[in-house]
């Protein structure tokens, strides 16, 4: 079998692997003599399930909010449409959300997609790479001289992200963290989210408006002055202390990109 045929039996082989409505693919044959059929159906099944199950540990809220029923069929038809283009399963379900926004029966739950971005944040947090933080101390010393602080530039933990949903995504993640009840949660109240792991942790972090966007032209490359100037346009009364207070406190500036350097 040349290069060429051998490329179109294995896609015929994944496109059946994934439509039960594809017939068995032809040159299988049991060890026993046994209809290959059967078999292939079962492995088809398991190879589905696994990809559900792989999409239920990935976006646990998701699936709670809309019930295990409901959500393995949704992540079945999701499964058939989108194989997975990497081995590890972990990393399957990139546009999970996306897929979501777009599934028509999904859409009486209003707040389904930005809850499945903000579990999808998680996931990256988790597997994002490790950087050292610097200590308060360190960046206390940048912060005490006012040469070229605006022109600086904070160089952020590649675990962090920010979320600006139109509904209630922090509290409707936190209640089912046990974190207040669900009935009390106002689904349609705007919020935003700070995603950052902390040691072995990835934290959710309710912040304001302006904060967000502050974070958001850090993540960019954009200087202190910059980034004070696009939270400062939302009018909120931005709060810098606080803002690079909490980003401190957690462990999120892992450098600062100035021409002046204090002393050691």
């Amino acid at each position: 079998m040349n290069a060429t045929a051998r490329a179109q039996t294995q896609q015929a082989f994944a496109r059946a692997l994934l439509d039960p409505t594809q017939p068995c693919p032809t040159g299988l044959r049991a060890w026993n003599g046994s209809d290959p059929s059967r078999r292939f159906a079962v492995y088809r099944n398991n190879v589905v399930t696994s990809l559900v199950d792989a999409l239920a540990e990935s976006f646990p809220v998701v699936r709670e909010l809309v019930g295990s029923g409901f959500f393995a069929a949704m992540a079945r038809v999701y499964a058939t449409r989108h194989p997975p283009t990497d081995p590890v399963l972990a990393r399957y379900g990139g546009d999970f959300p996306e897929f979501i926004e777009q599934f028509e029966p999904a859409q009486r739950v209003p707040y389904l997609t930005d809850v499945a971005r903000l579990e999808r944040l998680r996931v990256l947090a988790f597997h994002a790479a490790d950087a050292p933080a610097l200590s308060a101390a360190q960046i206390g010393r940048h912060l005490s001289a006012p040469q070229g602080l605006g022109a600086s530039m904070p160089s952020l933990h590649p675990s962090v992200a920010v979320l600006a949903s139109a509904y209630a995504v922090v509290s409707l993640w936190g209640a089912h963290q046990g974190a207040g009840g669900l009935s009390r949660v106002d689904a349609m109240h705007p919020e935003c989210a700070l995603v950052l792991r902390q040691d072995d942790e990835v934290l959710v972090i309710g912040i304001a408006p302006e904060t967000a966007a502050f974070v958001r032209q850090l993540q960019g490359g954009a200087t202190l002055a910059e980034a004070v100037s696009a939270a400062a346009a939302f009018g909120g009364g931005f709060d810098l202390s606080g803002s690079l207070a909490l980003l401190i406190r957690h462990g999120a500036i892992v450098a600062w990109h100035a021409a002046w350097r204090p002393e050691p």
